[in-house]
């Protein structure tokens, strides 16, 4: 019986053996095709050659990996700018399923991950949705615009084709903010014609009266040359006004800063309003702390913001009410409060009595230009402060601005 190691050595002897003609056989091939080399090409050396298709192809990856290199950080950027972007951006393939989409799609529509919902489920208006199937069918840019009582959202959708992949790029726009400038602008143009119609109407009036003989009546003409001068003086003022909040608006007013005690910037509005708040038979009363940090501020911005804030006051208030001035210190900085015991504001109003020309009801017209409000807020803002208001409708209103203490120049 044949043992266990005469069958292992046989075993080892055979394998090396087929390796030695695997060798044989290969160094022979190589061997026959170095004749043929040498046959077709003359002098030329085959290591040469191969060395050289080596280097190429080393310089074929070195250029794949820097392409691919490049080609990461260019999606990389990509992703980044998709994330940041405030619009939203939609990418649905021929069918209508969303393939992409960045965080703002999402916020806008309402849906935590568009990606792989329709175009359908995403939006969720039928209007946008045949804005895209439009969109599909005629292969040109569709574009929609809705509201979206529901979400206090104006929105554009604009849809793109892709003419390569047959879907399409949806855009979606929040325009609430630039719908609400475009009332403004309505509004400020409306209003500016309203305020304007009454005092042009009167002096075309009074001249007409003035025209027709009564500029020599001795007792009419004089009154009624009196009244001309005043709706002149009343349009000299609302165009000054107009000119004063543009320029503050566009930042055109340079604020003189000096360090200003608090305490004699009010007293010194409260002197100039004192024979004004006398004959509409009120009360003023005038509160400041003892030790107030002075502030670096424009007097004569800032009285004229008192000023407005009291006559406001007086014009609003009844005979024997009362106006309380007061001035006092805050984290932030001084804090300045103008309170009246008028006819109040509806809490519907508070957020909108800073605006050019809001009235907030027909009680409470009177004279003025209605811009004092708003130029009161543009100056307190161009100082880095804030100003606000508070009413108890029917029992008054109050007005607060406050100025940092330490203003950085």
């Amino acid at each position: 019986m044949i043992q266990l190691p005469y069958i292992l050595a046989l075993v080892f002897f055979l394998i090396a053996a087929w390796f030695a003609w695997r060798f044989y056989d290969l160094k022979k091939r190589l061997d026959a095709y170095a004749k043929t080399v040498r046959k077709q090409g003359g002098a030329q050396d085959p290591a040469g050659d191969l060395e050289a298709i080596s280097a190429a192809v080393n310089a074929l990856q070195t250029a794949f990996r820097s392409d691919q290199v490049a080609l990461n950080a260019e999606n990389a950027r990509l992703a980044t700018v998709l994330a940041q972007l405030t619009d939203g951006v939609l990418i649905a393939d021929a069918e209508g399923r969303v393939q992409l989409a960045n965080p703002a799609a999402g916020s806008l529509f309402g849906i935590g991950s568009p990606t792989g919902q329709t175009v359908a489920q995403v939006v969720r208006n039928h209007q946008l949705i045949e804005a895209w199937k439009r969109c599909q069918k005629t292969r040109r840019v569709e574009v929609e615009t809705v509201e979206l009582p529901s979400r206090k959202l104006m929105l554009q959708l604009t849809v793109i084709p892709d003419e390569h992949e047959g879907g399409s790029l949806l855009l979606a726009q929040d325009m609430t903010q630039v719908r609400k400038l475009e009332m403004v602008r309505r509004d400020f143009i409306s209003n500016v014609s309203h305020e304007l119609r009454t005092p042009l109407a009167s002096l075309k009036a009074l001249t007409e009266t003035l025209q027709s003989g009564a500029l020599l009546d001795l007792e009419a003409g004089p009154r009624f040359l009196e009244r001309i001068h005043t709706e002149v003086d009343a349009l000299t003022q609302m165009t000054q006004e107009l000119l004063d909040l543009s320029r503050i608006e566009s930042g055109q007013v340079q604020l003189n800063y000096e360090s200003l005690s608090p305490r004699k910037l009010i007293h010194s509005a409260a002197e100039r309003m004192k024979a004004q708040i006398e004959r509409a038979r009120l009360k003023l009363d005038v509160e400041c702390e003892d030790s107030l940090p002075n502030i670096m501020a424009d007097r004569n911005r800032l009285e004229q913001v008192l000023v407005n804030l009291i006559h406001n006051a007086v014009k609003f208030n009844k005979p024997g009410g009362s106006i309380r001035l007061g001035v006092e210190t805050t984290p932030g900085g001084v804090r300045c409060a103008v309170r009246d015991t008028g006819s109040g504001i509806p809490a519907e109003s508070l957020t909108r009595i800073f605006e050019r020309f809001y009235r907030v009801d027909s009680s409470r017209t009177g004279s003025g230009t209605g811009l004092g409000l708003s130029i009161s807020k543009h100056i307190i803002e161009a100082h880095g402060g804030k100003i606000w208001a508070e009413s108890d409708e029917g029992r008054g209103s109050s007005f607060f601005f406050e100025i940092p203490a330490n203003k950085n120049q």
